[in-house]
């Protein structure tokens, strides 16, 4: 399943880089991409899954960027 969400006070292209490769290494995470600039996340990942996924995701973009949050 592919969701694309929001993303809040994302600050700079390194960190959405950081974010990335702390989102891919999620257990069950297909694929993911950040866009700074779009301020928007692209996940695929299996659909019965996806809010656990999402959670994860969270605490990994908190640990590099403590302001940014996913809007779901």
């Amino acid at each position: 399943m592919k969701k694309v969400l929001k993303m809040q006070d994302l600050d700079c292209a390194n960190c959405a880089a950081k974010m990335e490769d702390a989102i891919r290494k999620i257990d069950g995470v297909e694929q993911v991409s950040i866009s700074f600039l779009a301020q928007k996340m692209t996940l695929h990942a299996p659909e019965e899954r996806m809010e656990e996924i999402l959670d994860a995701a969270q605490k990994a973009c908190r640990k590099i960027e403590p302001d940014c949050c996913i809007l779901r």
